[in-house]
């Protein structure tokens, strides 16, 4: 579990979160929404490091991150994955160097035993045999997974996952939201998502944390996000022609 408790954060003048307290929840896609500018993006790099907190604390299973040294962290960094927006693969790496990247950092592995990792974690995606591709040759959906095999590599308690299915197709994207909640229920992670994808948030929010200036304004989960009286979470929610219809 993850915990943040009272964080704000300001840049200048500008306050960017206000005395904010959430849960994420081991073995759950717990889901971070809000609107461009709401504060949901600081929040997420807040929760990893980051940004440091102005205020608060941030606890990894009862360990108080944020009052952690930068040294005193490393710890809890190897046990976290990140999957960040539009992927970020090494353009000059083959796929199997990209996943083996944080083992070759972090791990004193012979090279059989990373590429065993390698293949486990492709084999998960979905990407057989897809080693020695470059990133270049991939599709947006093939880069995705390929993140997300780097993401898992050193077997982490805690991922986190912004925007992931940015610039995908419908289809595509919703094999990704599948990945990713078949990843975090089989290993039990913590996962947290940042997105603005209501296909997401309806197939995969076990909790969902709405964002609104800065505050926490809404929590619940996917079955409860439809049938809400939040004026704020409902414009965001209903702002497309096809949640329109949903509301109907």
């Amino acid at each position: 579990m993850i915990e943040a408790h009272n964080i704000s954060k300001s840049f200048g003048d500008h306050d960017v979160l206000k005395n904010i307290s959430l849960k994420f929840v081991e073995g759950k896609t717990n889901l971070i929404i809000g609107k461009s500018g709401s504060g949901k993006t600081v929040l997420m790099k807040c929760l990893v490091g980051l940004h440091e907190v102005d205020q608060g604390s941030i606890l990894f299973d009862e360990r108080n991150f944020s009052g952690m040294t930068f040294s005193e962290r490393k710890s809890i960094r190897k046990e976290i994955g990140m999957l960040f927006q539009g992927g970020a693969l090494f353009d000059s790496m083959t796929v199997e160097e990209n996943v083996m990247f944080p083992l070759t950092m972090y791990t004193n592995q012979t090279v059989e035993e990373k590429k065993e990792r390698v293949n486990f974690c492709l084999q998960w995606v979905n990407l057989e045999n897809a080693n020695k591709l470059f990133p270049a040759e991939l599709s947006g959906g093939m880069i995705k997974r390929v993140a997300i095999a780097r993401a898992i590599s050193m077997n982490p308690r805690y991922l986190f996952c912004d925007e992931p299915n940015s610039g995908l197709d419908p289809h595509t994207a919703g094999v990704i939201d599948d990945l990713i909640q078949q990843i975090t229920s089989e290993f039990n992670i913590t996962t947290v998502v940042n997105t603005h994808d209501m296909n997401s948030v309806i197939k995969i929010g076990d909790t969902i944390s709405f964002i609104y200036n800065g505050k926490l304004w809404w929590e619940g989960d996917k079955s409860q996000i439809l049938h809400t009286e939040n004026q704020e979470l409902n414009d965001f929610v209903f702002d497309t022609e096809l949640t329109k219809r949903l509301k109907k």
